[in-house]
């Protein structure tokens, strides 16, 4: 992306932070982790249904990274991850000041959670995708929407409680602290998973991958990536919640 196709985004929109660097660096930097912004970006477009446009996406993911830019200062090796999730905190909480997910939605996936668990208790395991459609009386479009919309929500919930973790450094200014706090606090909750979550959260969160990209790595369905994911957020979340 060129100089001219950045003047396009509306930066003078962003809170002002003091920067550590003269302006035309400032754009430089910009330019260098614009790829970041559309990584996460088609990460993230899982969670946006209608609310959001991908332009949209990426105007408010250049803000975030901007804002992450003036409070770290001059990049190092750990920007891109201090970045990265300064990028996806500032879409994710657009898409929640919008409500994302409508009420009837948020209640139809109640419905269908209960379901899912009660059938769960009745067949001592958990269901297969067969199965669990029949039982609901979905069509496999309708299931598939609901299974993409849990481990959205699950994303969501696990990313704010990274950015929490570090939130108490990032008040006080020191970016690097901050940076190295998730960090360990993201590996502390991989460690807590079997394999196979695992690598589904690092090909997310370390390679920048979203579901459907993981499930052809992993060659398996988007419906199986999903499932795994959200057993994988759920049991980081519980470690993280604990220890906080």
């Amino acid at each position: 992306m060129n100089s001219e196709r950045l003047a396009e985004y509306d930066l003078d929109a962003v809170e002002h932070f003091p920067s550590a660097m003269a302006a035309d660096s400032e754009q430089r930097w910009i330019l260098d982790y614009l790829p970041l912004v559309k990584r996460i970006v088609n990460q993230l477009s899982l969670q946006a249904s209608q609310v959001l446009d991908r332009e949209d996406m990426e105007q408010i993911g250049l803000m975030g990274l901007l804002q992450g830019l003036r409070r770290y200062g001059i990049p190092d090796e750990r920007f891109a991850r201090f970045a990265a999730l300064r990028i996806r905190g500032a879409i994710l909480d657009e898409l929640r000041r919008l409500d994302w997910r409508p009420r009837q939605v948020r209640q139809q996936a109640h419905r269908i959670r209960d379901a899912l668990r009660n059938l769960a208790r009745r067949l001592g395991r958990v269901p297969c995708d067969d199965e669990a459609v029949k039982a609901l009386g979905l069509t496999d479009a309708q299931y598939q929407a609901y299974l993409h919309a849990e481990a959205g929500e699950a994303i969501e919930s696990l990313d704010a409680l990274l950015q929490d973790g570090g939130r108490d450094f990032q008040h006080h200014g020191a970016s690097v602290e901050a940076s190295v706090f998730n960090e360990r606090l993201l590996a502390q909750a991989l460690d807590q998973l079997n394999e196979r979550e695992r690598l589904v959260l690092t090909l997310y969160y370390q390679h920048d991958l979203n579901l459907k990209e993981i499930g052809l790595v992993l060659e398996i369905s988007d419906a199986r990536v999903c499932q795994l994911s959200k057993q994988a957020i759920d049991k980081a979340r519980t470690f993280l919640t604990k220890r906080n």
